[in-house]
């Protein structure tokens, strides 16, 4: 299967919108399966960060481990799933528009079920994502906006 891939362009410049969205403390705010976010050490993400997100998939709540493997601010990021049945692996970037006072914000998701995510994936997650996204994006174009 393809990733599943959507776009936004927010009036706010690229280290904002990046400094917002690398930030667990946030993540519930603008992502609509997200129950609750949880760093699982003191201190700035960094490339090996774990973060604990327990999600809404369907009607359940599920927790995974999720660890960034690359941090490249105000443009990209990278993670992947460690834990859970239904594991993500995220690109982010942020390309600076009108001279770095807007930004285009992109996130790229795919997956790895194991156990009952394998069966999970095709018939809930995939779906629920791909309706989600485009939500979720919106929604961060909002919030941050409002905040200008």
């Amino acid at each position: 299967m393809t990733a599943i891939r959507e776009s936004i362009d927010v009036d706010r410049p690229p280290e904002d919108v990046y400094a917002y969205v690398t930030n667990p403390s946030h993540l519930t705010e603008w992502q609509l399966s997200a129950v609750a976010a949880e760093p699982l050490e003191e201190g700035p993400m960094h490339p090996g960060s774990q973060v604990k997100v327990t999600r809404r998939i369907g009607t359940r709540e599920f927790p995974m481990t999720v660890e960034f493997d690359m941090l490249n601010p105000p443009y990209s990021w990278d993670l992947h799933g460690v834990e859970g049945p239904v594991r993500p692996r995220t690109h982010g970037s942020i390309e600076p528009l009108d001279e770095g006072r807007r930004s285009r914000v992109t996130i790229e998701i795919d997956f790895e079920g194991h156990g009952l995510g394998k069966v999970l994936l095709p018939l809930v997650v995939r779906p629920q994502v791909r309706k989600e996204l485009p939500r979720d994006e919106l929604l961060l174009k909002q919030l941050l906006e409002q905040t200008t």
